[in-house]
């Protein structure tokens, strides 16, 4: 268990919302006060924590899904409207958390005996209705939390079943590689993030790599920017480019890597190249083998992995799962090819 090693991810990365303040649409205004709250809760829990022998494996559980209702406030776990086998409520949203969370946690223990975050059924905590009309959602380690969004730039980010594959996706990558969130390992967290919420998207809506858009939040796109989206893995910095959210950053290549200090050394923007190798080898291989490829991989990945380390982790994957007769036969040299294809 690689817990220390936790991200607080939000689905909408920190440059969007620069953008957006800087033309008249501040969707930031409740981090500040989430922020404080969530490192206050954070040392609370590591203290406890480091108490605990590090040998003791958590009790396993049932993964139960409970979701709680936030009531526009910023308390999360603050009236519990749902839970396991319970009745559907009245409020659409609560249902179609559950039911989304539900299709994730179905996917890792079906296609890779992988139970809940954990491996080890930990419960599914789940947070609607946070904030005042709050335009995110994020992982902080221990739990999911939901905003309703703005109604204009960003609808309720609870829609989108690839909002909740991609952040839930977070605590399994905490609990297996823990890749540090800073530059290229936190661009790999990112990366796998985007590639399990492309991939249960792709399942739930019956698609394949070559009928699937690729794209990561575009059903949480509002009435002003429908149409585009958050990311997209099949061609990096072409999601959007409007006056409210600028142009996507994403490199697609290794010559345009970014070297800034922003966004952590660039999680969400650099996320991008690796992005890109995804589905060219989905392409070349089909979204399901790509994804046993990717999942057989992460498992071996330290938390300080970068680039050029996880190319070489992927391709001693692809040789020994081609061998097994669980890849095809030339899945190295297509792996080969899709990280040339950006540079590496």
């Amino acid at each position: 268990m690689k817990s220390q090693h936790r991200c607080h991810c939000h689905i909408i990365p920190p440059f969007v919302v620069d953008e957006l303040k800087k033309a008249g649409v501040d969707i930031s205004s409740q981090d500040k006060t989430i922020n404080r709250s969530f490192r206050a809760r954070r040392a609370e829990q590591l203290a406890l924590r480091s108490s605990e022998s590090a040998l003791v494996a958590p009790p396993t559980k049932n993964a139960d899904r409970l979701v709680y209702d936030s009531k526009t406030t910023q308390n999360q776990r603050l009236l519990l409207v749902r839970k396991e086998g319970g009745a559907a409520s009245a409020d659409p949203i609560v249902n179609t958390v559950y039911e989304n969370t539900g299709a994730v946690r179905s996917y890792y223990k079906d296609t890779f005996n992988y139970l809940s975050v954990d491996n080890h059924g930990a419960d599914l905590v789940l947070n609607v209705h946070f904030g005042k009309a709050y335009a995110n959602a994020f992982w902080d380690g221990d739990e999911m939390t939901f905003g309703d969004g703005d109604g204009e730039v960003f609808i309720n980010l609870a829609n989108a079943i690839d909002v909740t594959a991609h952040e839930l996706t977070h605590g399994v990558v905490q609990y297996t590689a823990g890749l540090n969130y800073q530059g290229q390992s936190g661009a790999l967290n990112e990366h796998y993030a985007d590639v399990f919420g492309s991939v249960i998207k792709q399942i739930a809506k019956k698609e394949t790599a070559a009928t699937a858009d690729w794209l990561i939040g575009d059903e949480i796109m509002g009435p002003t920017l429908k149409g585009q989206a958050l990311r997209s893995m099949k061609a990096p910095g072409t999601a959007y480019d409007n006056k409210l959210m600028g142009k996507d950053p994403q490199p697609a290549h290794m010559d345009n890597i970014y070297k800034g200090s922003q966004d952590n050394g660039g999680v969400h923007i650099n996320s991008g190249i690796p992005n890109k190798i995804f589905y060219l080898v989905s392409v070349g291989i089909e979204t399901d083998k790509a994804a046993l490829l990717w999942f057989e991989t992460l498992k071996t990945l330290k938390p300080t992995t970068n680039f050029k380390s996880f190319k070489t982790a992927v391709l001693k994957q692809a040789k020994k799962l081609a061998k097994a007769g669980s890849l095809p036969a030339d899945t190295e040299t297509t792996v080969k090819q899709a990280f040339e294809a950006v540079g590496l």
